[in-house]
């Protein structure tokens, strides 16, 4: 990586009076301020947009959102996303095996699951122009059209993460996961 290039993770005193509320709050609920997250705060505002971003309301359960997130974390050959977000999978009930499945591309454990993580992985691989099959087997499944736009924003969020960690390659404060 060129030098130009290199990120250090900022501290609570690095950051903006209104970044280092948030770490404050993040410290209260998460226990730390994950290094991704620190990196948002070299923007006075992208760390509080991106919270809103990720947290806003959606169709999806947990669980959904966590198959969306491994899958595009895979895609993006982010190594960060897929170690923070195996370690929230298995948080939300997935098994080692059935997470290292997800971040594959099928659910064989899951019919409903299964034809959500075939979606989110050709979203994101073909950049949105999914062949007309994987979208009648997503509605095929019991999703519907809500469910299908709020996929597509769980993929826009992961892009946002994988890509500041592709490029700035902050240490990864996870377990780190498997590689495949």
């Amino acid at each position: 990586m060129s030098t130009a290039l290199k990120f250090d993770v900022p501290t609570k005193a690095q950051v903006s009076e209104q970044n280092q509320a948030i770490f404050d709050q993040l410290e209260k609920g998460v226990g730390f301020v994950p290094n991704l997250y620190a990196t948002f705060a070299y923007s006075d505002t992208a760390l509080g947009n991106y919270l809103t971003f990720q947290n806003a309301k959606t169709s999806l359960r947990t669980k959904e959102k966590e198959v969306v997130n491994l899958v595009v974390s895979q895609v993006n050959e982010c190594r960060y996303c897929q170690s923070a977000h195996t370690a929230i999978g298995k948080l939300n009930g997935f098994t080692d095996e059935q997470i290292i499945e997800l971040r594959k591309g099928s659910a064989s454990f899951d019919s409903k699951l299964d034809a959500l993580v075939k979606l989110a992985k050709e979203i994101a691989e073909k950049r949105g122009n999914v062949n007309p099959e994987t979208l009648d087997r997503f509605f095929e499944a019991g999703y519907n059209k809500g469910n299908l736009i709020d996929v597509i924003v769980a993929v826009g969020d992961k892009v946002i993460s994988n890509y500041l960690h592709n490029l700035t390659q902050i240490p990864i404060d996870f377990p780190e996961a498997q590689e495949l």
